[in-house]
Protein backbone atom coordinates (compact mmCIF):
# COMPACT_ATOMS: atom_id res chain seq x y z
CA UNK A 1 0.00 0.00 0.00
CA UNK A 2 2.74 2.31 0.85
CA UNK A 3 4.39 1.45 -2.46
CA UNK A 4 1.22 2.46 -4.21
CA UNK A 5 1.14 5.65 -2.33
CA UNK A 6 4.74 6.21 -3.12
CA UNK A 7 4.18 5.53 -6.79
CA UNK A 8 1.13 7.74 -6.83
CA UNK A 9 3.03 10.43 -5.07
CA UNK A 10 5.85 10.13 -7.55
CA UNK A 11 3.46 10.27 -10.49
CA UNK A 12 1.70 13.28 -9.07
CA UNK A 13 5.02 14.91 -8.40
CA UNK A 14 6.10 14.21 -12.02
CA UNK A 15 2.83 15.56 -13.34
CA UNK A 16 3.10 18.66 -11.26
CA UNK A 17 6.69 19.13 -12.28
CA UNK A 18 5.77 18.70 -15.95
CA UNK A 19 2.93 21.22 -15.61
CA UNK A 20 5.15 23.74 -13.91
CA UNK A 21 7.85 23.19 -16.52
CA UNK A 22 5.31 23.60 -19.39
CA UNK A 23 3.87 26.82 -18.02
CA UNK A 24 7.33 28.14 -17.41
CA UNK A 25 8.39 27.24 -20.93
CA UNK A 26 5.27 28.77 -22.45
CA UNK A 27 5.82 31.92 -20.46
CA UNK A 28 9.45 32.12 -21.61
CA UNK A 29 8.46 31.53 -25.22
CA UNK A 30 5.82 34.22 -24.99
CA UNK A 31 8.27 36.63 -23.53
CA UNK A 32 10.81 35.79 -26.26
CA UNK A 33 8.20 36.23 -28.97
CA UNK A 34 7.11 39.52 -27.58
CA UNK A 35 10.68 40.70 -27.32
CA UNK A 36 11.36 39.56 -30.99
CA UNK A 37 8.22 41.31 -32.22
CA UNK A 38 9.31 44.43 -30.42
CA UNK A 39 12.74 44.20 -31.97
CA UNK A 40 11.23 43.61 -35.44
CA UNK A 41 8.94 46.59 -35.14
CA UNK A 42 11.79 48.78 -34.04
CA UNK A 43 13.94 47.54 -36.93
CA UNK A 44 11.06 48.12 -39.36
CA UNK A 45 10.69 51.65 -38.10
CA UNK A 46 14.41 52.17 -38.49
CA UNK A 47 14.32 50.77 -42.09
CA UNK A 48 11.38 53.00 -42.99
CA UNK A 49 13.11 56.01 -41.55
CA UNK A 50 16.29 55.16 -43.45
CA UNK A 51 14.29 54.64 -46.66
CA UNK A 52 12.55 57.98 -46.21
CA UNK A 53 15.87 59.67 -45.61
CA UNK A 54 17.42 57.94 -48.64
CA UNK A 55 14.47 58.85 -50.85
CA UNK A 56 14.65 62.44 -49.73
CA UNK A 57 18.36 62.55 -50.45
CA UNK A 58 17.88 60.88 -53.86
CA UNK A 59 15.12 63.32 -54.71
CA UNK A 60 17.33 66.24 -53.84
CA UNK A 61 20.20 64.79 -55.91
CA UNK A 62 17.89 64.20 -58.87
CA UNK A 63 16.58 67.73 -58.66
CA UNK A 64 20.13 69.01 -58.56
CA UNK A 65 21.13 66.89 -61.59
CA UNK A 66 18.09 68.07 -63.54
CA UNK A 67 18.91 71.66 -62.73
CA UNK A 68 22.53 71.14 -63.75
CA UNK A 69 21.49 69.37 -67.01
CA UNK A 70 19.02 72.12 -67.84
CA UNK A 71 21.66 74.74 -67.18
CA UNK A 72 24.18 72.83 -69.30
CA UNK A 73 21.66 72.39 -72.12
CA UNK A 74 20.77 76.03 -71.98
CA UNK A 75 24.43 77.00 -72.19
CA UNK A 76 24.99 74.66 -75.18
CA UNK A 77 21.94 76.06 -76.95
CA UNK A 78 23.13 79.57 -76.40
CA UNK A 79 26.59 78.61 -77.65
CA UNK A 80 25.19 76.88 -80.74
CA UNK A 81 22.92 79.83 -81.42
CA UNK A 82 25.87 82.19 -81.24
CA UNK A 83 27.90 79.95 -83.60
CA UNK A 84 25.05 79.78 -86.12
CA UNK A 85 24.60 83.51 -85.97
CA UNK A 86 28.29 83.94 -86.61
CA UNK A 87 28.16 81.44 -89.50
CA UNK A 88 25.16 83.21 -90.99
CA UNK A 89 27.03 86.47 -90.77
CA UNK A 90 29.99 84.88 -92.58
CA UNK A 91 27.64 83.51 -95.28
CA UNK A 92 26.08 86.92 -95.68
CA UNK A 93 29.52 88.46 -96.10
CA UNK A 94 30.44 85.81 -98.72
CA UNK A 95 27.19 86.33 -100.60
CA UNK A 96 27.74 90.05 -100.61
CA UNK A 97 31.29 89.61 -101.87
CA UNK A 98 30.12 87.20 -104.59
CA UNK A 99 27.40 89.59 -105.65
CA UNK A 100 29.99 92.32 -105.92
CA UNK A 101 32.31 90.09 -107.96
CA UNK A 102 29.42 88.97 -110.19
CA UNK A 103 28.45 92.55 -110.77
CA UNK A 104 32.03 93.36 -111.71
CA UNK A 105 32.15 90.37 -114.07
CA UNK A 106 28.84 91.37 -115.59
CA UNK A 107 30.17 94.79 -116.27
CA UNK A 108 33.35 93.29 -117.75
CA UNK A 109 31.26 90.93 -119.94
CA UNK A 110 29.16 93.80 -121.19
CA UNK A 111 32.32 95.65 -122.01
CA UNK A 112 33.73 92.60 -123.84
CA UNK A 113 30.48 92.08 -125.75
CA UNK A 114 30.64 95.65 -126.88
CA UNK A 115 34.23 95.12 -128.00
CA UNK A 116 33.29 91.83 -129.74
CA UNK A 117 30.41 93.52 -131.55
CA UNK A 118 32.77 96.19 -132.77
CA UNK A 119 35.35 93.60 -133.84
CA UNK A 120 32.64 91.49 -135.55
CA UNK A 121 31.59 94.49 -137.53
CA UNK A 122 35.20 95.08 -138.51
CA UNK A 123 35.57 91.41 -139.53
CA UNK A 124 32.42 91.61 -141.67
CA UNK A 125 33.75 94.65 -143.39
CA UNK A 126 37.08 92.88 -143.96
CA UNK A 127 35.32 89.73 -145.28
CA UNK A 128 33.28 91.82 -147.67
CA UNK A 129 36.43 93.56 -148.78
CA UNK A 130 38.29 90.21 -149.10
CA UNK A 131 35.43 88.75 -151.13
CA UNK A 132 35.47 91.75 -153.40
CA UNK A 133 39.24 91.42 -153.80
CA UNK A 134 38.85 87.66 -154.45
CA UNK A 135 36.31 88.33 -157.16
CA UNK A 136 38.63 90.87 -158.71
CA UNK A 137 41.52 88.34 -158.45
CA UNK A 138 39.43 85.59 -160.09
CA UNK A 139 38.35 87.95 -162.85
CA UNK A 140 41.94 89.01 -163.39
CA UNK A 141 43.11 85.36 -163.42
CA UNK A 142 40.34 84.43 -165.87
CA UNK A 143 41.35 87.39 -168.05
CA UNK A 144 45.04 86.45 -167.96
CA UNK A 145 44.57 82.64 -168.38
CA UNK A 146 41.63 82.79 -170.74
CA UNK A 147 39.84 80.11 -168.64
CA UNK A 148 36.74 80.33 -166.49
CA UNK A 149 36.81 79.21 -162.84
CA UNK A 150 34.94 76.01 -163.71
CA UNK A 151 37.38 75.22 -166.48
CA UNK A 152 40.33 75.88 -164.15
CA UNK A 153 38.75 73.68 -161.47
CA UNK A 154 38.23 70.87 -163.99
CA UNK A 155 41.82 71.19 -165.12
CA UNK A 156 43.10 71.01 -161.56
CA UNK A 157 40.92 67.96 -160.75
CA UNK A 158 42.14 66.18 -163.86
CA UNK A 159 45.73 66.95 -162.92
CA UNK A 160 45.18 65.65 -159.38
CA UNK A 161 43.40 62.55 -160.73
CA UNK A 162 46.30 61.80 -163.06
CA UNK A 163 48.75 62.21 -160.20
CA UNK A 164 46.67 59.91 -157.97
CA UNK A 165 46.44 57.28 -160.72
CA UNK A 166 50.17 57.46 -161.25
CA UNK A 167 50.89 57.14 -157.52
CA UNK A 168 48.33 54.31 -157.18
CA UNK A 169 49.76 52.37 -160.09
CA UNK A 170 53.27 52.91 -158.77
CA UNK A 171 52.28 51.76 -155.29
CA UNK A 172 50.50 48.69 -156.66
CA UNK A 173 53.55 47.74 -158.68
CA UNK A 174 55.86 48.20 -155.71
CA UNK A 175 53.59 46.21 -153.36
CA UNK A 176 53.08 43.43 -155.89
CA UNK A 177 56.78 43.15 -156.64
CA UNK A 178 57.63 43.16 -152.94
CA UNK A 179 54.99 40.51 -152.15
CA UNK A 180 56.12 38.36 -155.06
CA UNK A 181 59.76 38.58 -154.02
CA UNK A 182 58.93 37.56 -150.47
CA UNK A 183 56.31 34.89 -151.16
CA UNK A 184 57.15 33.40 -154.53
CA UNK A 185 60.29 31.63 -153.42
CA UNK A 186 58.74 29.94 -150.41
CA UNK A 187 55.46 29.18 -152.17
CA UNK A 188 57.22 27.56 -155.12
CA UNK A 189 59.38 25.53 -152.81
CA UNK A 190 56.41 24.20 -150.83
CA UNK A 191 54.21 23.51 -153.85
CA UNK A 192 56.92 21.88 -155.98
CA UNK A 193 58.02 19.75 -153.05
CA UNK A 194 54.43 18.64 -152.44
CA UNK A 195 53.83 17.87 -156.13
CA UNK A 196 57.05 15.88 -156.46
CA UNK A 197 56.21 13.79 -153.40
CA UNK A 198 52.65 13.02 -154.46
CA UNK A 199 51.61 11.19 -157.60
CA UNK A 200 48.19 9.90 -158.61
CA UNK A 201 46.69 8.17 -161.60
CA UNK A 202 44.30 10.02 -163.89
CA UNK A 203 41.15 8.34 -165.23
CA UNK A 204 39.39 9.61 -168.33
CA UNK A 205 35.69 10.35 -168.09
CA UNK A 206 33.44 7.87 -169.82
CA UNK A 207 29.73 7.22 -170.08
CA UNK A 208 29.91 3.71 -171.52
CA UNK A 209 31.16 0.27 -170.51
CA UNK A 210 31.96 -2.59 -172.85
CA UNK A 211 31.23 -6.24 -171.98
CA UNK A 212 33.07 -8.85 -174.02
CA UNK A 213 31.03 -11.85 -175.24
CA UNK A 214 32.34 -15.37 -175.88
CA UNK A 215 30.54 -15.39 -179.24
CA UNK A 216 28.00 -13.40 -181.27
CA UNK A 217 25.43 -16.13 -180.53
CA UNK A 218 25.25 -14.75 -176.95
CA UNK A 219 23.71 -11.48 -178.28
CA UNK A 220 20.51 -13.30 -179.18
CA UNK A 221 20.29 -14.93 -175.76
CA UNK A 222 20.83 -11.53 -174.10
CA UNK A 223 18.02 -10.02 -176.18
CA UNK A 224 15.74 -12.97 -175.41
CA UNK A 225 12.39 -13.90 -176.91
CA UNK A 226 10.69 -10.74 -178.17
CA UNK A 227 13.36 -8.73 -176.30
CA UNK A 228 12.16 -9.61 -172.78
CA UNK A 229 15.64 -10.30 -171.38
CA UNK A 230 17.16 -7.00 -172.53
CA UNK A 231 14.09 -5.06 -171.38
CA UNK A 232 14.26 -6.68 -167.93
CA UNK A 233 17.96 -5.89 -167.61
CA UNK A 234 17.49 -2.29 -168.74
CA UNK A 235 14.53 -1.79 -166.39
CA UNK A 236 16.28 -3.21 -163.33
CA UNK A 237 19.59 -1.39 -163.86
CA UNK A 238 18.47 1.83 -165.54
CA UNK A 239 21.21 1.36 -168.16
CA UNK A 240 20.78 1.17 -171.92
CA UNK A 241 22.23 -1.93 -173.65
CA UNK A 242 23.50 -1.27 -177.17
CA UNK A 243 23.78 -4.47 -179.21
CA UNK A 244 25.03 -3.59 -182.68
CA UNK A 245 27.41 -4.96 -185.29
CA UNK A 246 30.40 -4.74 -182.94
CA UNK A 247 31.78 -8.29 -182.87
CA UNK A 248 31.60 -10.16 -179.59
CA UNK A 249 30.82 -7.05 -177.49
CA UNK A 250 27.85 -5.36 -175.85
CA UNK A 251 27.97 -1.66 -174.96
CA UNK A 252 26.37 -0.41 -171.71
CA UNK A 253 25.46 3.27 -171.89
CA UNK A 254 24.39 5.46 -168.96
CA UNK A 255 25.32 8.62 -167.09
CA UNK A 256 25.15 6.97 -163.64
CA UNK A 257 28.46 5.05 -163.28
CA UNK A 258 27.22 3.02 -160.29
CA UNK A 259 24.24 1.69 -162.20
CA UNK A 260 26.50 1.01 -165.19
CA UNK A 261 28.86 -0.97 -162.95
CA UNK A 262 25.96 -2.99 -161.50
CA UNK A 263 24.75 -3.77 -165.03
CA UNK A 264 28.26 -4.77 -166.15
CA UNK A 265 28.82 -7.16 -163.24
CA UNK A 266 25.34 -8.67 -163.59
CA UNK A 267 25.73 -9.17 -167.35
CA UNK A 268 29.17 -10.77 -167.04
CA UNK A 269 27.85 -13.21 -164.43
CA UNK A 270 24.83 -14.04 -166.58
CA UNK A 271 27.15 -14.76 -169.51
CA UNK A 272 29.32 -17.05 -167.36
CA UNK A 273 26.25 -18.76 -165.85
CA UNK A 274 24.57 -19.23 -169.23
CA UNK A 275 21.03 -19.15 -167.79
CA UNK A 276 19.58 -15.89 -169.05
CA UNK A 277 15.91 -15.29 -168.27
CA UNK A 278 14.03 -12.55 -166.33
CA UNK A 279 14.04 -14.32 -162.95
CA UNK A 280 17.77 -15.09 -163.20
CA UNK A 281 18.47 -11.54 -164.39
CA UNK A 282 16.67 -10.12 -161.33
CA UNK A 283 18.65 -12.39 -159.02
CA UNK A 284 21.98 -11.47 -160.63
CA UNK A 285 21.21 -7.73 -160.56
CA UNK A 286 20.41 -7.96 -156.84
CA UNK A 287 23.68 -9.79 -156.13
CA UNK A 288 25.61 -7.31 -158.28
CA UNK A 289 24.03 -4.44 -156.33
CA UNK A 290 25.18 -5.95 -153.04
CA UNK A 291 28.66 -6.52 -154.45
CA UNK A 292 28.89 -2.92 -155.66
CA UNK A 293 27.74 -1.64 -152.24
CA UNK A 294 30.43 -3.76 -150.60
CA UNK A 295 32.98 -2.52 -153.12
CA UNK A 296 31.98 1.11 -152.40
CA UNK A 297 32.51 0.67 -148.67
CA UNK A 298 35.86 -1.08 -149.24
CA UNK A 299 37.02 1.71 -151.57
CA UNK A 300 36.08 4.34 -148.98
CA UNK A 301 37.94 2.49 -146.23
CA UNK A 302 40.95 1.98 -148.50
CA UNK A 303 41.02 5.70 -149.34
CA UNK A 304 40.90 6.70 -145.65
CA UNK A 305 43.60 4.13 -144.87
CA UNK A 306 45.80 5.30 -147.75
CA UNK A 307 45.63 8.90 -146.57
CA UNK A 308 45.98 7.96 -142.90
CA UNK A 309 42.74 9.56 -141.68
CA UNK A 310 40.82 7.73 -138.95
CA UNK A 311 37.56 8.21 -137.09
CA UNK A 312 35.45 9.23 -140.09
CA UNK A 313 31.75 8.42 -139.79
CA UNK A 314 30.81 5.17 -141.60
CA UNK A 315 28.30 6.99 -143.79
CA UNK A 316 31.00 9.42 -144.94
CA UNK A 317 33.23 6.41 -145.68
CA UNK A 318 30.47 4.97 -147.87
CA UNK A 319 30.04 8.30 -149.68
CA UNK A 320 33.80 8.45 -150.27
CA UNK A 321 33.60 5.03 -151.91
CA UNK A 322 30.82 6.26 -154.23
CA UNK A 323 33.24 8.90 -155.52
CA UNK A 324 35.24 6.11 -157.22
CA UNK A 325 32.48 6.09 -159.83
CA UNK A 326 32.26 9.89 -160.11
CA UNK A 327 34.40 11.99 -162.48
CA UNK A 328 34.88 15.74 -162.91
CA UNK A 329 36.27 17.00 -166.21
CA UNK A 330 37.49 13.45 -166.80
CA UNK A 331 39.30 13.29 -163.43
CA UNK A 332 38.25 10.55 -161.01
CA UNK A 333 36.73 12.23 -157.93
CA UNK A 334 38.08 9.72 -155.39
CA UNK A 335 41.62 9.81 -156.82
CA UNK A 336 41.39 13.61 -156.88
CA UNK A 337 40.30 13.70 -153.21
CA UNK A 338 43.14 11.37 -152.17
CA UNK A 339 45.63 13.50 -154.08
CA UNK A 340 44.29 16.72 -152.50
CA UNK A 341 44.54 15.09 -149.05
CA UNK A 342 48.15 14.07 -149.66
CA UNK A 343 49.10 17.50 -151.02
CA UNK A 344 47.36 19.24 -148.10
CA UNK A 345 49.20 17.07 -145.60
CA UNK A 346 52.56 17.71 -147.24
CA UNK A 347 52.08 21.49 -147.36
CA UNK A 348 50.70 21.58 -143.80
CA UNK A 349 53.79 19.75 -142.61
CA UNK A 350 56.04 22.26 -144.37
CA UNK A 351 54.51 25.26 -142.56
CA UNK A 352 53.95 23.58 -139.19
CA UNK A 353 50.17 23.00 -139.19
CA UNK A 354 48.18 19.95 -138.05
CA UNK A 355 48.83 17.38 -140.79
CA UNK A 356 45.95 15.06 -139.78
CA UNK A 357 43.35 17.84 -139.87
CA UNK A 358 44.70 19.06 -143.23
CA UNK A 359 44.48 15.54 -144.72
CA UNK A 360 40.97 15.07 -143.32
CA UNK A 361 39.81 18.36 -144.85
CA UNK A 362 41.45 17.53 -148.19
CA UNK A 363 39.87 14.06 -148.31
CA UNK A 364 36.37 15.40 -147.57
CA UNK A 365 36.52 18.64 -149.58
CA UNK A 366 34.53 17.18 -152.54
CA UNK A 367 32.32 14.77 -150.54
CA UNK A 368 29.23 16.54 -151.89
CA UNK A 369 29.98 15.21 -155.39
CA UNK A 370 29.07 11.70 -154.24
CA UNK A 371 25.35 12.55 -154.13
CA UNK A 372 25.06 15.78 -156.12
CA UNK A 373 23.15 13.88 -158.84
CA UNK A 374 20.53 12.86 -156.26
CA UNK A 375 20.32 15.98 -154.05
CA UNK A 376 19.62 19.54 -155.16
CA UNK A 377 22.29 22.16 -154.61
CA UNK A 378 25.97 22.63 -155.37
CA UNK A 379 28.46 20.01 -154.28
CA UNK A 380 29.94 22.58 -151.86
CA UNK A 381 26.67 23.16 -150.00
CA UNK A 382 25.89 19.42 -149.99
CA UNK A 383 29.37 18.68 -148.62
CA UNK A 384 29.00 21.30 -145.86
CA UNK A 385 25.62 19.86 -144.86
CA UNK A 386 27.05 16.33 -144.76
CA UNK A 387 30.04 17.38 -142.64
CA UNK A 388 27.79 19.20 -140.20
CA UNK A 389 25.40 16.25 -140.05
CA UNK A 390 28.20 13.82 -139.16
CA UNK A 391 29.88 16.14 -136.61
CA UNK A 392 33.03 17.15 -138.45
CA UNK A 393 35.09 20.00 -136.94
CA UNK A 394 34.60 23.66 -137.83
CA UNK A 395 38.03 23.71 -139.53
CA UNK A 396 37.03 20.88 -141.91
CA UNK A 397 33.64 22.49 -142.62
CA UNK A 398 35.25 25.83 -143.46
CA UNK A 399 37.78 24.11 -145.75
CA UNK A 400 34.94 22.35 -147.62
CA UNK A 401 32.97 25.58 -147.84
CA UNK A 402 35.88 27.74 -149.01
CA UNK A 403 37.78 25.46 -151.42
CA UNK A 404 36.23 27.17 -154.47
CA UNK A 405 36.28 30.68 -152.96
CA UNK A 406 32.54 30.85 -152.22
CA UNK A 407 33.33 32.09 -148.70
CA UNK A 408 36.46 33.53 -147.15
CA UNK A 409 38.81 30.92 -145.63
CA UNK A 410 39.05 31.32 -141.87
CA UNK A 411 42.10 29.11 -141.29
CA UNK A 412 45.39 28.37 -143.01
CA UNK A 413 44.23 24.78 -143.51
CA UNK A 414 41.33 26.04 -145.67
CA UNK A 415 43.85 28.00 -147.78
CA UNK A 416 46.05 24.91 -148.10
CA UNK A 417 43.10 22.76 -149.26
CA UNK A 418 42.18 25.45 -151.77
CA UNK A 419 45.73 25.43 -153.17
CA UNK A 420 45.94 21.62 -153.19
CA UNK A 421 42.63 21.38 -155.06
CA UNK A 422 43.91 23.82 -157.69
CA UNK A 423 47.22 21.96 -158.04
CA UNK A 424 45.50 18.59 -158.48
CA UNK A 425 43.06 19.95 -161.06
CA UNK A 426 45.70 21.90 -163.00
CA UNK A 427 48.11 19.03 -163.56
CA UNK A 428 48.70 18.35 -167.25
CA UNK A 429 46.34 15.57 -168.34
CA UNK A 430 44.43 15.56 -165.06
CA UNK A 431 41.29 17.03 -166.57
CA UNK A 432 39.87 17.39 -170.01
CA UNK A 433 36.92 19.32 -171.34
CA UNK A 434 34.51 18.79 -174.19
CA UNK A 435 35.02 20.93 -177.27
CA UNK A 436 31.82 22.86 -176.59
CA UNK A 437 32.81 23.73 -173.02
CA UNK A 438 36.28 24.72 -174.14
CA UNK A 439 35.12 27.03 -176.95
CA UNK A 440 32.44 28.59 -174.75
CA UNK A 441 35.00 29.45 -172.09
CA UNK A 442 37.30 31.07 -174.65
CA UNK A 443 34.41 33.14 -176.00
CA UNK A 444 33.30 34.18 -172.51
CA UNK A 445 36.87 35.16 -171.68
CA UNK A 446 37.09 37.45 -174.70
CA UNK A 447 33.61 38.89 -174.08
CA UNK A 448 34.53 39.82 -170.49
CA UNK A 449 37.65 41.71 -171.55
CA UNK A 450 35.98 43.47 -174.48
CA UNK A 451 33.38 45.13 -172.25
CA UNK A 452 35.98 47.31 -170.50
CA UNK A 453 36.44 50.88 -171.68
CA UNK A 454 39.56 51.47 -173.77
CA UNK A 455 39.91 47.83 -174.92
CA UNK A 456 40.41 47.55 -178.69
CA UNK A 457 40.80 43.79 -179.20
CA UNK A 458 41.39 40.73 -177.02
CA UNK A 459 42.67 37.26 -177.84
CA UNK A 460 42.40 34.12 -175.70
CA UNK A 461 45.51 32.01 -176.27
CA UNK A 462 47.41 29.16 -174.61
CA UNK A 463 44.22 27.04 -174.48
CA UNK A 464 42.51 29.75 -172.47
CA UNK A 465 45.30 30.15 -169.93
CA UNK A 466 46.26 33.61 -171.19
CA UNK A 467 44.27 36.57 -172.48
CA UNK A 468 46.07 39.27 -174.46
CA UNK A 469 44.34 42.64 -174.53
CA UNK A 470 45.16 45.42 -176.99
CA UNK A 471 44.10 48.85 -175.65
CA UNK A 472 43.59 52.21 -177.37
CA UNK A 473 46.67 54.33 -176.46
CA UNK A 474 44.70 57.60 -176.48
CA UNK A 475 42.21 56.27 -173.90
CA UNK A 476 44.45 54.16 -171.63
CA UNK A 477 47.68 55.49 -170.18
CA UNK A 478 50.59 53.46 -168.81
CA UNK A 479 49.29 53.97 -165.29
CA UNK A 480 45.76 53.00 -166.31
CA UNK A 481 47.07 49.67 -167.66
CA UNK A 482 47.94 48.44 -164.18
CA UNK A 483 44.46 49.21 -162.84
CA UNK A 484 42.79 47.81 -165.98
CA UNK A 485 44.64 44.47 -165.70
CA UNK A 486 43.65 44.23 -162.04
CA UNK A 487 39.96 44.99 -162.78
CA UNK A 488 39.84 42.45 -165.64
CA UNK A 489 41.40 39.76 -163.41
CA UNK A 490 38.80 40.35 -160.71
CA UNK A 491 35.96 40.20 -163.26
CA UNK A 492 37.26 36.92 -164.73
CA UNK A 493 37.51 35.40 -161.24
CA UNK A 494 33.93 36.50 -160.52
CA UNK A 495 32.28 35.27 -163.74
CA UNK A 496 34.22 32.20 -164.90
CA UNK A 497 35.03 28.78 -163.49
CA UNK A 498 38.30 27.31 -164.77
CA UNK A 499 41.11 25.02 -163.64
CA UNK A 500 44.46 26.59 -162.81
CA UNK A 501 45.00 30.29 -163.49
CA UNK A 502 44.60 32.75 -166.37
CA UNK A 503 47.30 35.27 -167.24
CA UNK A 504 45.97 38.75 -168.11
CA UNK A 505 48.37 40.54 -170.47
CA UNK A 506 47.50 44.18 -171.31
CA UNK A 507 49.42 45.64 -174.29
CA UNK A 508 49.60 49.35 -175.16
CA UNK A 509 51.35 50.61 -178.27
CA UNK A 510 52.08 54.24 -179.14
CA UNK A 511 52.75 55.15 -182.78
CA UNK A 512 53.80 58.46 -184.29
CA UNK A 513 53.24 58.87 -188.04
CA UNK A 514 54.57 61.62 -190.28
CA UNK A 515 55.06 62.06 -194.01
CA UNK A 516 58.03 63.46 -195.93
CA UNK A 517 56.90 65.66 -198.79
Amino acid sequence: MQVVYIIAAVVITLIATAAVTYFATVSNLKKNAESKIGNAESKAREIIDDALKTAEATKKEALLEVKEESIKTKNELEKETKERRAELQRYEKRVLSKEESLEKRSQAMEHREANFAAKEEQIRQREAKAEELNKQRVQELERISGLTSEQAKEYLLKTVEDDVKHDTAKMIKELESQAKEEAAKKAKEYVVNAIQRCAADHVAETTISVVQLPSDEMKGRIIGREGRNIRTLETLTGVELIIDDTPEAVVLSGFDPIRREVARIALERLIVDGRIHPARIEEMVEKAQKDVDSMIREEGEAAALEVGVHGIHPELIRLLGRMKFRTSYGQNALKHSIEVAQLSGLMAGEIGLDVRVAKRAGLLHDIGKSIDHDVEGSHIQIGVDLCRKYKESAVVINAVEAHHGDVEPQTLIACIVQAADTISAARPGARRETLETYTNRLKQLEDITNQFKGVDKSFAIQAGREIRIMVVPEQVSDDDMVLLARDISKQIEFELEYPGQIKVNVIRESRVTDYAK
